[in-house]
């Protein structure tokens, strides 16, 4: 699997937020956005997820299924962590399961996806009453409890505390050694090994 983007062109009323911006990453590979603040960084992953129409240039997934577009295949973690505050984390979790995947997720499934984040002492908790950081934790977990082989992870160490990145960055690189494809933007180092890095800016260019 291989996702390609080339000279893409994103613009948002009268200003130019992308322009000219190429990369490629593929099965097994994490590549990183870098850039300060409002330099597009969200605007490109929510391009890449399908959220935002491109002004010009292309998004092209080779090797996936062609039935499916780039959404369908991705997972899409953006700022907001999309959970009930009146479900517990274990609800939320199947939920997610089961309209990501179109069928209820076998237990042993969510507890994988409640250990990855050392979930399981608030499985039974509802959701309005955790921290922003284990909010945080109950988001990323839908990534292991629906598998699917595109990670779009935009700042997804939001609220997360040192050890709550490490469990990420062994989750995405978990991921990336099963033949997964991560792009993801964050200002934290995720410490990956092999980790490749795109700055985003004007004419930004990544191979």
């Amino acid at each position: 699997m291989r996702l390609s983007v080339e000279n893409l062109v994103v613009e948002r009323g009268a200003r130019r937020i992308l322009d000219g911006v190429s990369f490629a990453v593929g099965a097994g590979e994490a590549l990183v956005l870098v850039g300060p603040n409002g330099a597009g960084k969200t605007t490109l992953i929510r391009t890449v997820a399908g959220l935002i129409g491109a002004t010009a240039g292309s998004i092209r997934l080779d090797g996936g299924d062609p039935e499916k577009d780039v959404s369908q295949q991705a997972h899409y973690v953006g700022h907001l962590n999309a959970l009930k505050a009146s479900l517990t984390v274990e609800e939320n979790l199947r939920f997610w399961a089961a309209y990501l995947g179109g069928e209820q997720a076998r237990r042993a499934v969510i507890d994988d996806a409640l250990a990855a984040f050392d979930l399981e002492p608030l499985a039974m908790i509802p959701a309005g009453y955790l921290s922003a950081g284990q909010k945080r934790r109950a988001c990323l977990a839908r990534l292991v409890a629906t598998p699917r082989p595109i990670w779009l992870l935009d700042e997804p160490t939001v609220s997360l505390d040192a050890a709550s990145v490490q469990l990420l960055a062994r989750q995405v690189a978990r991921h990336a050694a099963g033949g997964g494809l991560v792009l993801a933007a964050t200002h934290i180092p995720l410490g990956l090994d092999g980790e490749r890095r795109l700055e985003i800016g004007v004419r930004s260019a990544a191979a």
